[in-house]
């Protein structure tokens, strides 16, 4: 049998050697550490190998510790189970929730629409408009949804700017080609024409009456240069909005899971550190994402053609048509939408009220509301619920008193804003149990010793200095999470970081930031992340477009996070100094450490 058929076989079950194999290979590690952090750590290994390869569902995976741990003798099932549900699980569900019913009342569309009307239809302004809208939805919704949403607005308005697709495709093949249709030096092909029928994945409508085909008197050379700058435009419109979208959910607690998981590891590791919330995240990541953002988009705009003198000189030629079209196109889909319902009126209310009431819990720089309460009983996962509840009976239809007089009024159902079997559709509720296997697995390694141990190994990092390990370790969990799921990276390599940052008495908060940023700078592969594969399914872009333009993505990404956290963060969470919270955990490790020691010595004695 050639070995091509046997490569191709063995890959068709590769998933299922997976999870024959990998128990087998690592089966070692019971017996080469000390009992229990040997066992703790075959758990870990083997859910790391499942998470990375997928040989498991993501959720699937993140319950084994609901059956290793107990049956290993790691940890009792009663400390395991309650993990998959803490209080941020619930700040994570109301988050989806509220997303949910901006979805459902196609608010974020709105949203959309009306920040491309203002920011203008040039290139690169629109370039920008696309990211800050991108960005700013993702701190609410999804960075999968953010993306499914945006990129049919924005093959919409590519449409009105360069015409079809295909056509474009073709006008940038060289000027010898058959297709190219010229004559005597002259092209009878047509620029700037708007498709007659519009796609069916387009969610924006598309006159076809304004793009009357015009004879281009050009010669073809001209065309295929216009050509070639409207195919790299077109790209830098569709990466662009992937990567905005993992750079706005860094913003917020709720945007991406690897941000609440930082809060329950922190919960579990640290009970005394209170210095993360809701307020506080958002007042040092959102200056983070303002700075990346605008970084980005300089990069992208310019590696796409986008920064150029026409935004600063107007002109009146072929571009300024299309470019008034294009803008024609988003004031009329805009002006479809109609005035502000009711509907999307009451949720604009609660999504604010929703911000501002976790904004202002506790944010630490000013006395929150969260006073008015027992001290620690309130918190942003209450905050979260008691706002998303009211959706469920708040009516999506303006009340009426006149009603109750009129006896030939229809009786329609009532409806809410929202329904619980559409939350229930929305919510991706394997995330939910992905959360919950990441906290069981910190709980496990905290109190095996597993974290300790590898931390105690780790020991020669202490001769990096403090801002180069931030830049290595944001570095390092960028690029693995360009092959891994970030809430799997972060899950498994948070607990290390924080004992690490123990073991060299630096403050844990300076090393655990960083690492949970940068596992959502993903930029530089198709699958890294879910937004990339949807921008990357679109068939219009190449894998080396995204490792081209990811690479100093990623770079950008680690310099702002360094930046971020060597100045603002630096004042607001006190890093210079190894924080009293954070002492109890060291001393007990210490403590180990002189008993073990003790041990040894009197073993040697004797």
């Amino acid at each position: 049998m050639k070995i091509s058929v046997v490569s191709k076989k063995l890959w068709s079950v590769h998933k299922q050697l997976v999870l024959l194999l990998t128990p087998l290979v690592f089966l070692p590690l019971l017996f080469a550490l000390p009992e229990k952090e040997g066992k703790c750590l075959y758990v870990v290994v083997l859910m790391a190998m499942f998470w990375c390869t997928e040989a498991l569902p993501l959720a699937v995976t993140a319950m084994l510790p609901v059956c290793l741990f107990p049956t290993l003798g790691i940890l009792p099932s009663k400390k395991v189970c309650p993990q998959y549900f803490l209080e941020t699980n619930f700040l994570f569900l109301s988050g989806l929730i509220m997303a949910s019913s901006i979805e459902e009342w196609g608010l974020h569309r709105r949203i959309a629409l009306k920040v491309l009307s203002i920011v203008g239809v040039q290139p690169a302004w629109l370039i920008l408009g696309m990211m800050m809208t991108s960005s700013f939805l993702s701190m609410w919704l999804s960075n999968t949804a953010t993306t499914a949403m945006m990129l049919p607005i924005a093959n919409a308005i590519l449409e009105s700017l360069f015409g079809d697709l295909e056509t474009l495709k073709k006008k940038c093949k060289s000027a010898d080609d058959p297709e190219g249709d010229i004559i005597n030096g002259q092209s009878t092909v047509k620029l700037h024409s708007l498709p007659s029928v519009p796609s069916e994945k387009q969610i924006l409508s598309i006159d076809g009456t304004d793009g009357m085909e015009q004879s281009d008197p050009r010669t073809s050379e001209e065309i295929q240069a216009e050509s070639q700058y409207q195919m790299k435009v077109w790209k830098g419109f569709l990466i662009c909005i992937p990567y905005a979208a993992s750079i706005g959910g860094t913003a917020t607690l709720t945007g991406t899971a690897p941000n609440l998981i930082l809060i329950g590891q922190l919960k579990s590791y640290f009970p005394d550190c209170d210095l993360i919330n809701f307020g506080s995240w958002f007042a040092f990541a959102f200056p983070l994402m303002l700075l990346f953002l605008f970084l980005g988009w300089i990069w992208i705009a310019f590696l796409y053609g986008g920064l150029n003198t026409r935004l600063c000189f107007k002109r009146n030629d072929r571009r300024a048509q299309a470019e008034a079209r294009a803008k024609a196109l988003i004031q009329e889909d805009y002006r479809k939408l109609g005035p502000l319902n009711f509907a999307e009126g009451a949720i604009s209310f609660f999504f604010i009220l929703f911000a501002v009431l976790l904004f202002t819990r506790d944010p630490k720089f000013v006395t929150g509301w969260s006073v008015f309460f027992k001290k620690g009983y309130v918190s942003d996962a209450v905050t979260g619920v008691i706002i998303v509840s009211i959706l469920f009976f708040f009516p999506s239809q303006k009340p009426s008193l006149s009603w109750w007089f009129d006896p030939k009024a229809s009786n329609t159902p009532y409806v809410p804003l929202l329904s619980w079997k559409k939350a229930q559709d929305s919510v991706p509720w394997n995330i939910i149990l992905l959360l919950g296997g990441g906290f069981a697995m910190a709980r496990a390694c905290e109190e095996s010793g597993l974290a300790s141990w590898i931390g105690g190994h780790l020991q020669p990092l202490a001769e990096v200095p403090p801002a180069a390990a931030v830049m290595l370790i944001t570095a390092f969990l960028a690029c693995f999470t360009e092959f891994a799921s970030n809430t799997a990276t972060i899950i498994i390599f948070l607990p290390v970081i924080a004992e690490l940052a123990i073991h060299i008495s630096v403050n844990p908060l300076y090393f655990m930031i960083p690492a949970t940023v940068g596992c959502s700078y993903a930029f530089m592969l198709p699958v890294s992340t879910p937004p990339n594969s949807i921008a990357f399914a679109s068939g219009h872009l190449m894998v080396k477009d995204m490792v081209k333009t990811g690479f100093v993505m990623n770079i950008l990404g680690i310099l702002s996070v360094s930046l971020a956290m060597n100045t603002w963060g630096m004042a607001m969470f006190d890093l210079s100094a190894y924080p009293e919270w954070a002492h109890p955990i060291n001393k007990s490790a210490v403590a180990t450490d002189v008993h073990l020691s003790a041990v040894q010595s009197l073993n040697a004695t004797l």
